[in-house]
C-alpha cells in the first residue's frame, strides 16, 4: 500500500510542478493554489441523455438520523449519466474498461478550447483543426499528454434540462462537440491522454452516429462529458486529477474531476 501511495503522489508531483517549479504540490497541500471542482453533483433534478424518459438517477435513504438525514442510502444510475468517463470499451470492442485505466492515465495539463460564441450563434457548432492550430498560436504548442477540454458554454445549462437537450421539434438534440476530424487529429498529431466537454457527448448532438468516440475510444483513450465550469478554467497552465468509480469491467462511470489552477 505504501508503494502504490508513493507513485500515486509521485504522479501527481510531476502533474502540479512539470513546467510550472518544484514546489506545486507543497503548494497545493498549503491551500496555496487554488483547486477548482469540475463535477456536477449526482442528482435527479440534473440533465440527462434525452433516449432515457426521465433522470435515471435515484437515491433512496436506507436508515436515517432522527431528524430524517440519512445515514445510510442506495443509489442507482447508468454509467454514462451526470459527470462522467467513458472508458475506451465504451466505444471500442476489447478495449480497456474503467477499473483497467491506471493512475498515469487520469492526471495530466488541461488545454481549454473555447468555441463558446460561435456555439452561442450555432448550437450545431463544431470543434475543428483551425480552431486547435489557432490555440497553438496563441498559447504555443499543445502540451505532451494533454487533456483536452472543449468549452462550449453548455455547462451553465445544466440545470435547465430543455436547454441543455436543446431538442428540435422532431426530438433531435442540439449541441456543440468535436469533429472527427478534429478528433482524430489530436489523436494522431498530438499526444493526448483524452478529451473531453461541458455538455453531453463528445459528439455533436445531430452528429450521424458517434464518429469522436469511435476515434478517441478506438485510440485507447478516454472522454470526459458533463464537465462542469469548463469556462472557469484558463486556456492553458491548469492540471487535472480524474477520479472515476472504479468498476470492474466498467465501459465508464461517474466522475470527479478538479482542476488545479496555476498562480
Amino acid at each position: 500500500m505504501k508503494r502504490l501511495l508513493f507513485a500515486t503522489t509521485s504522479c501527481l508531483a510531476l502533474a502540479c510542478s512539470a513546467d510550472r517549479g518544484p514546489d506545486r504540490l507543497e503548494q497545493l497541500f498549503a491551500g496555496e493554489v487554488e483547486v477548482l471542482d469540475l463535477t456536477h453533483a449526482l442528482s435527479a433534478g440534473g440533465s440527462f441523455w434525452s433516449s432515457w424518459d426521465s433522470n435515471p438517477f435515484t437515491h433512496d435513504t436506507l436508515a436515517a438520523h432522527p431528524d430524517g438525514s440519512p445515514s445510510m442510502a442506495a443509489y442507482s444510475t447508468p454509467e454514462h449519466n451526470g459527470t462522467h468517463l467513458d472508458a475506451p470499451v465504451h466505444f471500442a470492442a476489447g478495449g480497456r474498461s474503467v477499473d483497467q485505466l491506471t493512475s498515469d492515465d487520469l492526471w495530466g495539463p488541461a488545454v481549454v478550447i473555447d468555441i463558446s460564441n460561435r456555439a452561442g450563434a450555432n448550437p450545431d457548432a463544431l470543434l475543428n483543426v483551425e480552431d486547435i492550430e489557432a490555440w497553438e498560436v496563441e498559447h504555443g504548442p499543445m502540451p505532451d499528454r494533454a487533456i483536452v477540454l472543449l468549452n462550449t458554454g453548455w455547462a451553465t445549462k445544466w440545470n435547465d434540462l430543455e436547454a441543455y437537450q436543446h431538442r428540435d421539434a422532431d426530438g433531435q438534440m442540439h449541441f456543440p462537440g468535436y469533429s472527427d476530424v478534429a478528433a482524430r487529429f489530436l489523436v494522431e498529431q498530438r499526444n493526448i491522454r483524452g478529451i473531453g466537454i461541458d455538455d453531453l457527448s463528445v459528439d455533436a448532438g445531430a452528429a450521424d452516429g458517434f464518429p469522436a468516440h469511435l476515434v478517441v475510444n478506438g485510440a485507447d483513450l478516454f472522454h470526459l462529458e458533463n464537465v462542469a465550469n469548463v469556462h472557469l478554467l484558463p486556456p492553458t497552465g491548469a492540471y487535472l486529477i480524474i477520479a472515476p468509480i472504479k468498476i470492474e469491467g466498467g465501459s465508464g462511470g461517474q466522475v470527479r474531476i478538479f482542476a488545479v489552477l496555476p498562480n
